[in-house]
């Protein structure tokens, strides 16, 4: 009837049956999913293989001024939240189908093949060689990078306020000199205190001496280090 509704999809097949036959049109997808699944495993490759590449031929007008990032400032941040700053092969856990597409997407944008990517984590999710919550970055040159795709969750909001103790070895000292005075105030009075005027000064001292070393003992003695000395360190202790 002329007053029938109008089937949208059949009409589609109706028109496309005109241009191309069903075989054809399937060898055609296949061809193109091949495609996609063959990039998506060159992009996987180049992020697992080690690359000496420092720098990668982007078209600078079609950057994002906010994915722009130097050294210093990725430096000062891994520094602040005890973070690490590696080669993409030392990363153990598996990369987001998004960081992938994100890849491929920038890469057809530049028409260029992208390199030598680092990656932004805790040390956790590194596979870190024995001395005995990512971003993913590619290198622009000259000590810049470009943020390409962030995934995961974001990192306690206590994080820096944990790590501050352990930044540089400043810190350290301050932080046992506050815990050394509280572990003083608890120690009880004695006649030592009622006889000699500087007593709280040398408790103070002796606890400071005794805090201090068992602190950095225990530190080093399991492998760690300041965040200074870590942040783009491949090894997992000294």
């Amino acid at each position: 009837m002329l007053l029938d509704k109008t089937n949208v999809q059949e009409k589609l097949l109706q028109d496309r049956q005109k241009v191309i036959d069903v075989d054809t049109l399937l060898h055609q997808v296949e061809q193109i999913l091949s495609q996609n699944t063959h990039e998506r495993n060159k992009i996987a490759s180049a992020i697992r293989e080690k690359s000496s590449t420092n720098q990668n031929e982007f078209v600078i007008d079609l950057l994002e001024t906010d994915k722009i990032f130097h050294i210093d400032q990725i430096k000062a941040i891994c520094i602040a939240y005890r973070l690490r700053f590696l080669d993409s092969h030392y990363f153990k856990d598996n990369l987001p189908a998004e960081a992938i597409s994100e890849i491929r997407r920038l890469e057809n944008l530049h028409q260029t093949t992208l390199q030598g990517f680092k990656i932004m984590a805790t040390s956790k999710t590194f596979q870190l060689l024995s001395y005995d919550d990512p971003l993913l970055f590619a290198p622009l040159g000259n000590g810049y990078y470009y943020l390409i795709h962030k995934w995961g969750e974001d990192l306690h909001p206590a994080r820096k306020l944990l790590v501050t103790p352990f930044k540089n070895i400043l810190n350290f000292v301050i932080f046992t000199a506050l815990l050394s005075l509280l572990f003083s105030a608890f120690v009880p009075e004695s006649n030592l205190s009622k006889t000699v005027a500087m007593a709280p000064i040398i408790i103070y001292l002796f606890m400071f001496k005794s805090v201090f070393a068992v602190g950095m003992y225990a530190f080093f003695m399991k492998g760690k280090n300041f965040n200074e000395a870590i942040w783009n360190r491949v090894y997992f202790n000294n």
